[in-house]
């Protein structure tokens, strides 16, 4: 068997390489002359990182789940459980400061990817689909294999069941942006998308400059070093206290992102989010270091049948059902993170303000009926305001 290595580059320099071993498992190693840390799970003080079994954790998260990863595996002739050749094809411009391409000389076994829907030579996260889209005199079309790409769009899923994907996260950011204020919330618009010719929710990435640089990105399932798993559910093998230990560690301002990080969690309760994984946290590169992201992917997941109402991940070694979470939980959460009864109690009484302004974002049209999108989306939101809130 051929074990294939990889250049590895951090904001488009050879940081080092990655390459597969004999016992199935990969390696990364740092350049001679790189002296800085890429990840908070690959400090550059240890200059080799091997992980036992398959595509190192920090790697294989930097790959597409679902629709996208199926697209780019047939349009370039990959197995889609071959995590190291998806990347080796695409993934030299990822989400985040981080890339992988294949060494200089080495041409593989590539095909040409020409399908613009597939990306050519990008690769992002996640599992709904979606694309990096550039935007043009005339709207938004995918992106090339050259160039910007600051957009990410985001379509409805082709399954029956999620037709309502773009309305639902579009209305979610937008009454969670009044409830976490406006620049704590992914930036986001409706568009139609060229080439799909269909209405996507467009959303300005965050990990890029307005020039086009690279700003260092991780995702807590990157920094927490859990596989994906066959079945992609390594995202949800933690808790939300496993949350709060990485913001304690990592975040320049640990104390500023552990409220932060309160008061986006039980907002993620109120507008029905059973879907918060550790993939939807993630710590930016800024100014002052590496600080907790805006929110993203907030989806109120609670108003499809059929899918699971547990919340994502464990607080005090439970998932309990939405229904389930009640104030008592949540303030005792708090205290276990470090937050002190005073800080809890403002924040429930700030929410509880923001959440009359927001009242009139989830409103019913006139004439819509009961069984309506907006009124069921409005009766899950009020019902947990009340519970949480008590209005």
């Amino acid at each position: 068997m051929t074990l294939r290595k990889a250049e590895v580059l951090f904001k488009d320099l050879s940081a080092g390489t990655l390459e597969e071993t004999a016992s199935g498992g990969t390696r990364f190693t740092y350049a001679k002359d790189w002296n800085t840390s890429i990840a908070c799970t690959l400090p550059v003080l240890q200059r080799e990182h091997e992980w036992g079994q398959g595509l190192h954790p920090f790697f294989q998260h930097l790959g597409p789940e679902g629709w996208l990863r199926e697209k780019q595996a047939r349009t370039a002739h990959i197995q889609e459980e071959d995590d190291f050749g998806l990347l080796l094809r695409y993934g030299a411009d990822c989400i985040g400061a981080v890339g992988v391409r294949r060494l200089a000389g080495d041409k593989g076994d590539d095909v040409g990817v020409a399908e613009v829907t597939a990306s050519p030579g990008r690769t992002i996260s996640g599992v709904q689909r979606k694309l990096l889209v550039v935007k043009e005199a005339t709207g938004f079309t995918p992106a090339g294999r050259e160039g910007l790409a600051p957009y990410i769009a985001k379509f409805n899923s082709e399954s029956e069941t999620l037709r309502t994907l773009v309305r639902n996260e579009n209305l979610s950011l937008r009454w969670s942006a009044e409830l976490l204020g406006k620049n704590e919330v992914n930036q986001f618009t409706l568009a139609n998308v060229a080439v799909l010719n269909e209405q996507a929710l467009i959303l300005t990435r965050f990990d890029r400059t307005a020039e086009g640089g690279k700003l260092r990105l991780e995702d807590f399932a990157q920094i927490l070093q859990k596989p994906r798993g066959r079945d992609f559910a390594g995202k949800y093998d933690a808790s939300y206290e496993d949350v709060a230990d990485v913001i304690k560690k990592h975040s320049a301002r640990p104390e500023i992102d552990i409220a932060r990080f309160f008061r986006r969690l039980v907002t993620f309760v109120l507008v029905g989010n059973c879907d918060a994984h550790l993939k939807n946290f993630s710590l930016l590169e800024t100014d002052t270091g590496l600080r907790l992201s805006p929110a993203y992917d907030i989806v109120n997941t609670a108003i499809y049948d059929g899918y699971d109402q547990n919340i994502a991940l464990a607080i005090d070694g439970n998932k309990p059902h939405l229904d389930e979470v009640t104030p008592e939980l949540l303030t005792g959460f708090g205290r276990s993170i470090g937050l002190s009864d005073r800080a809890v109690e403002l924040i429930f009484s700030d929410l509880r303000k923001a959440a009359r302004r927001a009242a009139p974002i989830i409103t019913p049209p006139e004439g819509e009926p009961p069984e309506g999108f907006v009124n069921r989306y409005s009766e899950i939101v009020r019902g947990a305001c009340l519970r949480i809130l008590g209005e």
